[in-house]
């Protein structure tokens, strides 16, 4: 394959898409499994400091990046075939969709709602009901997201396979 922009952006776009979509599988393989375990307030704990923890300007970098490289992508690809152009176009569209979206309007609002709670106030009611609140519906969007940025990434390989 010749260096060219296209093949670059397609190489970047898939590589951050791609640590996304491990991240997203790992979070959802591993990590709530693991906390969900937990009494209430040690789940409570643990994903308020994994939340806080997680927004640091690498996965920002991550995150975004893929969104934003994915666009350069799509510019740069847009005279390479139609039909490798509709591959990218799709990726993306799982990706913004799927991922960005779904976390912009249901896990960060969640995850905000946890975040301005004063976990050691709370009596064991009340963080009962904080995690009922606050679990299902988190680990529903984030499901989401796990198929979304999969798909993605897929998408993005066979792109860069069958350009």
């Amino acid at each position: 394959m010749e260096f060219t922009t296209s093949n670059l952006t397609l190489f970047v776009t898939t590589l951050l898409v791609g640590l996304t979509a491990g991240l997203c599988f790992t979070w959802g393989n591993a990590v709530t499994p693991g906390i969900g375990q937990l009494d209430d307030l040690g789940y409570l704990q643990a994903f308020q400091k994994m939340n806080r923890s997680i927004e640091n300007p690498l996965f920002f970098a991550v995150f975004f990046g893929s969104f934003l490289v994915g666009l350069v992508t799509l510019y740069t690809n847009r005279a390479v075939s139609p039909e490798h152009f509709r591959l990218l176009l799709i990726a993306m569209g799982f990706y913004t969709v799927g991922v960005l979206l779904v976390t912009v309007i249901g896990n960060v609002p969640l995850n905000q709602i946890l975040d301005k709670t004063d976990l050691a106030t709370g009596s064991v009611e009340e963080l009962r009901a904080l995690r009922q609140r606050f679990e299902i519906p988190w680990n529903r969007f984030h499901l989401i997201r796990i198929i979304a940025a999969m798909i993605s990434f897929a998408l993005l390989v066979i792109a860069a396979i069958h350009k």
